[in-house]
């Protein structure tokens, strides 16, 4: 049997296609070659239409079932992986009433931080693990204010992995570890937080019914195969939004494991079996997706937004006619700490870590006589990795102190530079595997659907593909540029 995966990102909608018996990777695909739209109709905002996900998740599939030909109906299962936080909203008949509100818009994050106020502290921590933040509550709260009359059309509210969920199977439900990435999510009574909703004032019949990540979700419509190219009726086996899910696709599962992302926005996850939280909610704790009742398993999160847009601005406006390798290659021509240059890479919304500031990016020491294009690239990488370490020192407060932190190779994590100076900036052994966030998707899958007898089975075929550690002779180099990237964001704040 093999396995599909599709992960629903904010830049493009992936698939891939591995064999179950042994991991293989067998196909995989993307859509759009650019990048997604993202409407940003005042400062700030950040929505996309559903239904380009969908259109571009037909795209990608339908590369995946080229490469395949034939062997298409040998896909048992299908996983999902999904931009987390964002909010779909939908009427009785299953059409969206507004465009989606992704993760990094930051319109609501009055309506979180007066919400922390209102609830208290010690209850919003204690029980919800987090602050409401700018998360998908919070973003129903600001539609709820702004958008009366589209408010109270609202049929169901959706993350959206639930949304494709639905177009694949016609059911409308969400996972419980969706809940609690919405801040809806009670963890001692372990159920929705009716104190959440009544504050709010949201109806609960907003919210679907709830399902685990892995399990069966529905099967396969005909009108959805017909529009894809898969036979009907296969089961949809598992859904997680994308960091819990790229955790899953590093077989990070256990207490004291560590994932990272770094793609328009940068991510350290790591996993616990306590009730960690940060008094300021700079991270985030959420269920992680082995999650259960009797075997408690959370995802600490640090998400910062502004990473490798960075590195994508840089190559639209200042490398015209360069391949992001090739500015890796004149990144790596300039020596550590850039000659002075230094870059605060916030330039895409309010940061979390930062309590919710929206800094912008800025660029600091720049001399007209000394820095070319390439002390930009590099000075870049190294803000991300620098901005990584800030949010890894809160995290470190929570109690995860991670020695090795594992990746894919995509991404940022394709720089040497950047893992360089991520390794000697952390002190951790950066590892990179043969994996993202959609092969992770149908290893979910494959968990889901039962074919694997235990979760060990799914990562056959998961290989380590580069290890990165710290270089002694650069840690000082590197210690002198964080503090003076630190003093610099010191200033900004």
């Amino acid at each position: 049997m093999t396995l599909l995966g599709i992960d629903i990102g904010s830049s493009s909608v992936k698939a891939s296609v591995i064999e179950g018996e042994t991991g293989r990777l067998l196909a995989a695909a993307f859509h759009p070659h650019d990048e997604m739209k993202i409407i940003a109709r005042k400062p700030g905002w950040a929505e996309q239409d559903p239904e380009e996900w969908w259109i571009n998740l037909k795209a990608a599939v339908g590369g995946c079932l080229n490469e395949l030909g034939n062997d298409r109906s040998s896909i048992g299962a299908i996983g999902i992986s999904y931009q987390m936080h964002g909010l779909v909203t939908i009427d009785k008949n299953r059409k969206v009433l507004r465009p989606s509100i992704i993760w990094c818009d930051s319109r609501a994050v009055k309506y979180g931080a007066k919400a922390f106020d209102d609830l208290g502290k010690e209850f919003c921590l204690s029980h919800l693990l987090n602050s409401p933040g700018n998360f998908t509550a919070s973003k129903l709260a600001w539609v709820k204010e702004n958008e009366k009359d589209l408010y109270d059309r609202i049929y169901k509210i959706m993350l959206p992995g639930d949304y494709i969920a639905m177009r694949l199977t016609g059911e409308i439900m969400t996972t419980f570890t969706g809940l609690s990435e919405g801040i809806f999510w009670d963890f001692p009574g372990n159920a929705v937080s009716g104190e959440l909703m009544d504050y709010f004032g949201f109806d609960h019949d907003m919210l679907p019914g709830q399902v685990p990540s892995f399990s069966v979700q529905g099967q396969l419509l005909r009108s959805a195969a017909m529009e894809l190219g898969l036979p009907e009726g296969i089961p949809v086996s598992y859904r997680a939004g994308d960091q819990p899910n790229n955790a899953l696709s590093l077989n990070v599962l256990e207490p004291g494991e560590v994932a990272a992302t770094a793609g328009t926005s940068g991510v350290i996850y790591g996993v616990t079996d306590q009730r960690k939280f940060d008094p300021r909610s700079r991270v985030n704790t959420f269920l992680h997706v082995n999650h259960s009742f009797e075997r408690q398993r959370l995802g600490v999160l640090l998400c910062i937004n502004g990473t490798g847009i960075l590195n994508s601005w840089m190559k639209r406006f200042t490398g015209q006619g360069l391949e992001y390798e090739d500015m890796n290659e004149l990144a790596a021509s300039i020596s550590p700490g850039s000659e002075g240059l230094s870059i605060l890479p916030f330039g895409n919304g309010a940061e979390r870590m930062l309590l919710n500031k929206d800094t912008g990016s800025h660029i600091l020491g720049l001399n007209f006589n000394r820095h070319s294009n390439a002390h930009l690239y590099r000075a870049a990488q190294e803000g991300i990795a620098f901005s990584f370490r800030y949010g890894l020192d809160i995290m470190n407060e929570t109690g995860i102190v991670p020695e090795t932190i594992r990746a894919g190779k995509a991404n940022m994590f394709l720089s040497p530079v950047f893992r360089e100076a991520l390794s000697c900036i952390t002190g951790a052994v950066i590892t990179l595997y043969n994996t993202d966030g959609s092969a992770g998707a149908a290893r979910g899958a494959g968990i889901g659907c039962g074919y694997f007898a235990s979760e060990k089975e799914a990562f056959r075929g998961l290989a380590t593909v580069g290890i990165t550690e710290p270089e002694n002779l650069l840690l000082q180099v590197y210690s002198d540029s964080y503090s003076r990237w630190k003093d610099s964001l010191s200033a900004v704040l």
